[in-house]
Order: C-alpha cells, then sequence, then structure tokens
C-alpha cells in the first residue's frame, strides 16, 4: 500500500481531532446543559419567593398582601405557614404529598411520588406567634430531552464541522506546501538537465519554506561555482601543460630515435628538468587559485607590520639591489597571513622586473592612508594599454606573450588579486606607455601590535625605519 502522503496524514490527524473534541464537547454540553437547567430553575424559585416576601404585610385584622403579591407564578407555587407550621395562604399542589419539615434559607431537592420538587422555607420573624413561614414549591425541570436535542443537534452539525475543518486544513496545507513542491520541481529539473543555473527564486519570508528554498538556492550556487571551478582548473591544466608536455615528449623521442653525445643528453635532461619544474610550479599555482576561489585555503591571519614584512622579503630574495628601492614610510600595521602576503608581494616585483627595462629600476614603497595600509611597487617599463588594463588580472592572460616562457604563465596577477580580497583587500593599477606601471596594494589598516615574528625576521618595527629608501617613490 501507498504511503500516504504528509498533506494527507495531516488532514487525517485534523479530522480525528476534530471529531475527538467534537465528542468531548457534546459530553461537556451534556452535563453543563442539565446543570444550567436546574441552576436556572433555582434561581427563579428563590426570586420569586423573596419578591414574595416584600407583598406580605402581617397585621392584627389578618394578612395583607401587596397588589402584585401572586400564589403561582413562574411555576413557583408560593404557601404562607403560621410559625407552627399552619397553613394560612396558597394552595398545596395536588401531586406534593411529602412531609417535609422546614429549614430556614436553605433550597433543596424533596421527592413526592415520581415528582421531585425544588422547595425554599424563608422565616419572616413578625406577625402571628412571632412570624410565619413563607415556602415556594416549583416541580424540578425535566433535562434529559433538552439535553438530548441539544445533543441530537450537536451530532448533525458535527459532520459539518469536521468536512469544514477537513476542507480548511487542506486548503491551507496546499497552499503552504506550494513551495515545497516548486523546491522539489527545481531540485529535478536540475538533476535531469544538468544545469545548476536554475533557482527555486522564491520571495523572501520569515517562514520555513522560504528559508530552506533561500538555503538550497545558496547551495546550488555554490555547486554551480565548484563545477565552473573545477572546469577551469582542468580546461587551464590542460591548456598550459599541452607546451611544456610537448617538449618533454619531443625530447624523449628525439633522445629515443638518435644515438646522442653525452653534451647532447645532459642538455636534453636539463630540458626535461625545466620543462618539469614549470609544469609543477604551474600545477602549483593553478592548486592555489583554485582553492583561494573555493574559500579553502587556509588563512593564518595575524597582526604584522607589513613594512617589516616587505623588507625581510626584499632580504631574502636575489633581487638585485641596485635596481630595487625600498621606501617604509610610517607604521603598517595589518592583519594577514605572511606567507600569502609575501607571496603577493613577491609576485608584483617579480613581475616589475620582468616588465620594466633591462637596465631599469623598481620602487616598493609601503605606507599608510587614512585607515588603508598601500603596498606599491612602481615598474620604469613599458606599461600597459589602457584597454588592456582591466584584462591582466585574467588567469593566462600576458600583455606581451612574445616574451616566451620567461614571461611566466600569466598566473601571478590572478592570484595576487585573489590573495587582496581573501585579506578584504584589493588592487589598482595605474599605467602609461612607455613610461611604467604601479602596482597598489589596499588593506584595511589595523591598531594592533604586531607580532614578533610577524615579518618572518623577529625584528622589531622600528628596525625599518631609516632603511633603503626611493629617491622618487610612487605618489
Amino acid at each position: 500500500m501507498k504511503r500516504m502522503s504528509v498533506k494527507g496524514r495531516i488532514v487525517l490527524w485534523l479530522v480525528a481531532l476534530m471529531a475527538l473534541l467534537e465528542g468531548i464537547m457534546l459530553i461537556v454540553m451534556g452535563f453543563m446543559g442539565s446543570a444550567a437547567i436546574t441552576r436556572t430553575a433555582e434561581k427563579t424559585l428563590e426570586q420569586t419567593v423573596r419578591s414574595s416576601l416584600t407583598q406580605i404585610h402581617p397585621s392584627g385584622q389578618g394578612l395583607e398582601l401587596g397588589a402584585d403579591f401572586q400564589f403561582y407564578r413562574s411555576g413557583v407555587s408560593t404557601l404562607i405557614y403560621s410559625g407552627n407550621q399552619t397553613l394560612l395562604a396558597g394552595q398545596i399542589p395536588v401531586s406534593f404529598t411529602a412531609e417535609e419539615p422546614f429549614q430556614n434559607g436553605l433550597l433543596r431537592a424533596v421527592s413526592s411520588g415520581d415528582t421531585q420538587y425544588l422547595v425554599l422555607d424563608l422565616w419572616m420573624p413578625q406577625g402571628w406567634e412571632g412570624g410565619l413561614w413563607v415556602r415556594g414549591l416549583m416541580e424540578a425541570p425535566e433535562s434529559r430531552p433538552t439535553v438530548r436535542n441539544l445533543l441530537l443537534v450537536g451530532l448533525l452539525s458535527m459532520p459539518g464541522f469536521i468536512g469544514l475543518a477537513a476542507l480548511g486544513g487542506y486548503l491551507i496545507l496546499r497552499r503552504s506546501f506550494r513551495p515545497l513542491n516548486r523546491i522539489t520541481a527545481t531540485a529535478a529539473d536540475i538533476n535531469e538537465a544538468r544545469d545548476l543555473s536554475r533557482r527555486i527564486g522564491l520571495p523572501p519570508g520569515r517562514d520555513e519554506f522560504s528559508r530552506l528554498a533561500a538555503t538550497f538556492d545558496d547551495l546550488f550556487e555554490r555547486l554551480e561555482r565548484s563545477f565552473e571551478l573545477e572546469e577551469q582548473f582542468t580546461a587551464d591544466a590542460s591548456h598550459e601543460l599541452r607546451t611544456p608536455v610537448s617538449v618533454i615528449k619531443g625530447a624523449c623521442e628525439y633522445g629515443l630515435k638518435y644515438d646522442e653525445t653525452e653534451e647532447e643528453r645532459q642538455e636534453t635532461l636539463t630540458m626535461i628538468r625545466r620543462q618539469a619544474e614549470h609544469m609543477t610550479g604551474l600545477i602549483s599555482q593553478l592548486l592555489s587559485i583554485t582553492r583561494l576561489d573555493q574559500g579553502t585555503e587556509t588563512i593564518r591571519f595575524q597582526t604584522l607590520d607589513l613594512g617589516v614584512l616587505a623588507e625581510a622579503l626584499c632580504e631574502e630574495q636575489e633581487w638585485d639591489p641596485a635596481r630595487l628601492s625600498l621606501d617604509i614610510r610610517q607604521e603598517t600595521v595589518v592583519q594577514g597571513d605572511p606567507v600569502l602576503l609575501r607571496r603577493l608581494l613577491g609576485n608584483l616585483v617579480d613581475n616589475a622586473f620582468k616588465y620594466g627595462k633591462p637596465d631599469g629600476h623598481v620602487w616598493l614603497t609601503v605606507s599608510r592612508q587614512g585607515g588603508e595600509v598601500l603596498a606599491a611597487v612602481r615598474d620604469d617599463g613599458m606599461g600597459i594599454p589602457r584597454e588592456q588594463q582591466e584584462r591582466i588580472w585574467q588567469r593566462f592572460y600576458q600583455v606581451d606573450p612574445s616574451r616566451g616562457s620567461d614571461s611566466g604563465a600569466g598566473l601571478g596577477l590572478a592570484m595576487v588579486r585573489q590573495i587582496a580580497g581573501a585579506h578584504g583587500g584589493y588592487m589598482t593599477l595605474e599605467s602609461i606607455v612607455d613610461v611604467g606601471s604601479v602596482f597598489t596594494l589596499h588593506l584595511p589598516a589595523s591598531d594592533g601590535a604586531p607580532a614578533g615574528e610577524a615579518g618572518g625576521t623577529g625584528a622589531e618595527k622600528s628596525a625599518a625605519d631609516g632603511r633603503r629608501r626611493a629617491e622618487n617613490g610612487p605618489q
């Protein structure tokens, strides 16, 4: 048997609950109806007897009854007795044959044959023999027919109420589950068409389904991004590895086909090794960029001085000190990962040397402006045309591909932008053809004290002041 849907189970539960509540309500109505009828009769008896007291005026000549006095009113028989319980006025109902003693102010039920009466006695302390007894008699109402009719009406109306509850519950559930149907349909379409660009697109809301739809849309977006990055990584790797693989394959085929001298063999092996190292570096860069794209790159933030880090980097790299000028202008504390920031600055300086003049100069300036720390790398090279300045941040794009393998794979600036973005910063470029280019890193400044090893050398920040300055740094 096919399992019932969630909507069907909820509607069935509502019907069963309504039936149970209706049953309980009918039982309660039966008891309450009977009690209400009895309380109404008792109230009528008490009000009638007490109102009669105001109409009775004993005197020496006899009883004087007011004009509004009635011995039988609203089903109540009023009897007047003397202090020694002798009937003075009124007529006892024929069916009341019980010998009931007088009890002042006590409303009680008295059985007389098959009939039950409600009896109330009130004592008037005046007149004959010191006072009068006023007794009220009233047949106890028969509540069973009334309660039976009430229950019959409830039973007849029960199916209507249950049906209305079931219909209302079904309509509400169908409307409430409509977003879930949309989520299911979108997921099925994505599964069939393998199109991760599809979105559920429910309007924002506070209900659970709106939040679920928004969560699924975020999930689809991340999946789409992951697949795009995977496809891009595969395409980039296959494209860029084609050349070194072809070179290695050609060198191996040549070595197998022809007898080589020892010198030629060493040259071939050197070339193969050079191409293998190039491939290793390329794959490493691709993996790093992909991890940054996916947010899986581990970034170890710490408080560091970017100027100290730049100085340590310049001391460790094999850059020509005669061509490189470092200018650290003031306190430049940031929150960042020293490894990634060293890679960023290293890529910028490497590019400046590659694309600068053969004997040109490179300036690295670290300064603070307002709430930002700036690291600017300027060269006096060929410059970048305006129409290409935005494209240089793309992977594998090279302004001058004719420079060959020495110019790199075109991944350096793409990684630079990724690292800057991962630190909450951004990159800017100013370039003039045949004059040079200035690449500037913008990072949020930090007011904390740098860690002792932030720059990787353990030197105090003040040790960087007064070091190598450029005569003309970027303005």
